[in-house]
């Protein structure tokens, strides 16, 4: 009897390992990179040395959270989709909806910061070498220069992402390399130079009235979703050659670089800048602090920000399109998108979320409210999986892992789950202290789980019909 040939252009089922903890460490350290976005908001609103504090609180947090990751990566180093899948496999015998719930939420937090990010690099590209340029109105809709650089910004890192993983590893190293190397250059010329003034930061937390606590709640909701985002190493733990090392060196050490880069940059920002500056314009101080260290370099600043935000798009693309595969595969959404392609990339996934972003680009206005109802979906799902921890190591899941905490981490893991619900639900009941979001963006956020979960029970009643053998 002849032996039936092997098909070889099927594609892969599951990711390559290609992978080292450098290679994940070089995408995690993205999100501190990237930080020029947003560091004028934190300091104008805060001041600088209230921003030093409150990161450095995140970052902290964030450390502690990335070695519990560390050893949940251990316990599932083939699982895709990062610390929400190891949420759903920790609550499947207990509260299944919950672990589809923090799936959900993970993947809105990190694919709906797209548009955003996207957007960003359309308006400084459009102010910088087309001012004045005229826009289109479709109907409604009234679309301009920035919207068509947003568009083609999402189109080029899905590409580069579906081509397969090593790409985006050379652009994020090539990238966050010139951004650190500017970052210690812009802070050695600033001190040698005498620009950098200590006596322009101040501290402007809780003023107005308000609650210190509340509003610095609000802020440590909002600095999450960056300070956070190393846990992102967690994600291609089936993608390491050693997942059951590279994934604890990966998160431990981009938790600890970030840490250094967060609390560092208000510092330089105000103290070459001054905060009034900052205030006035949050994203384009970075030209006039560029101006001041290096003279007509304004659009060098340009430049060193759209790559970070090209290069912090490019990275939430592989981590969002990572998590709705894992989601699909896990049984929490539907089935068509756990599929990959021939590089060994979840292409089907990805391209759902650039659908998705080109729409938010198009049709929303207030992307940074978009944003700040997404976090709430990245919030809950880092709740889920904190807590998540505990019952994974009552049931001593995978007793031979290679990394395993002290007892004492049980405790400790307990205390961040609550720090974390705490900010949660104190964000949630004042949208409106940081001029982020509102009740409006809120319902947003809260109708686009509630789909979701419509997806995840749809595929319940499906995996449950009699033409699936052997439903999950």
């Amino acid at each position: 009897m002849s032996e039936i040939p092997t098909r070889t252009d099927e594609p892969p089922q599951h990711f390559h390992r290609v992978m080292t903890w450098r290679d994940a460490f070089s995408l995690a350290i993205t999100l501190p990179a990237s930080a020029f976005a947003v560091v004028g908001y934190w300091t104008g609103a805060l001041g600088a040395w209230a921003a030093v504090t409150l990161l450095a609180v995140s970052g902290l947090l964030a450390i502690c959270q990335n070695f519990v990751y560390a050893e949940m990566a251990a316990m599932f180093p083939d699982k895709p989709g990062g610390i929400a899948l190891y949420a759903s496999a920790a609550w499947r015998g207990r509260a299944r909806p919950l672990g589809a719930l923090a799936s959900a939420g993970y993947w809105i937090g990190w694919s709906f910061g797209l548009a955003g990010n996207a957007l960003v690099i359309g308006e400084l590209v459009a102010a910088q070498w087309f001012p004045g340029a005229g826009a289109l109105r479709v109907g409604p809709l009234h679309l301009g220069g920035a919207h068509a650089v947003a568009v083609a910004s999402l189109v080029l890192v899905w590409l580069l992402n579906t081509a397969g993983i090593r790409p985006a590893v050379r652009l994020s190293t090539l990238v966050n390399t010139l951004v650190l190397v500017l970052l210690v250059v812009a802070a050695a010329t600033a001190l040698f130079t005498g620009n950098l003034r200590l006596d322009r930061l101040t501290w402007g937390l809780g003023g107005d009235g308000q609650s210190a606590f509340v509003v610095a709640c609000v802020w440590l909701f909002l600095m999450g979703w960056t300070v956070y985002g190393t846990e992102i190493a967690a994600t291609f733990t089936p993608e390491y050659r050693n997942p059951r090392t590279d994934a604890p060196r990966a998160l431990v050490s981009s938790g600890i670089a970030g840490l250094g880069v967060f609390v560092l940059m208000p510092i330089l920002a105000a103290g070459t800048t001054g905060e009034e500056a900052i205030t006035a314009e949050p994203l384009g101080f970075t030209v006039l602090m560029f101006k001041n260290l290096f003279g007509d370099a304004g659009w060098l600043a340009v430049v060193v920000l759209c790559l970070a935000m090209l290069n912090l798009m490019s990275v939430a693309t592989a981590d969002s399109g990572r998590a709705l595969h894992g989601m699909a595969v896990e049984g929490l959404t539907v089935r068509g998108l756990g599929v990959l392609n021939s590089a060994g990339m979840p292409a089907r996934a990805m391209t759902a979320g650039l659908l998705v972003n080109i729409g938010l680009v198009v049709f929303i206005g207030n992307l940074l409210g978009v944003v700040f109802a997404s976090n709430i979906g990245y919030m809950i799902a880092v709740v889920i999986a904190l807590s998540g921890y505990v019952l994974l190591r009552r049931a001593d899941t995978t007793p031979g892992r290679a990394f395993r905490l002290p007892g004492y981490w049980l405790p400790i893991a307990v205390v961040l789950a609550a720090i974390n619900l705490l900010l949660l639900v104190v964000a949630v009941l004042n949208p409106e202290l940081t001029g982020y979001g509102g009740w409006r963006d809120e319902l947003i956020g809260f109708g686009v789980l509630a789909l979701a979960m419509t997806l995840y029970a749809a595929r319940r009643l499906g995996d449950r019909s009699p033409t699936h053998k052997n439903p999950r």
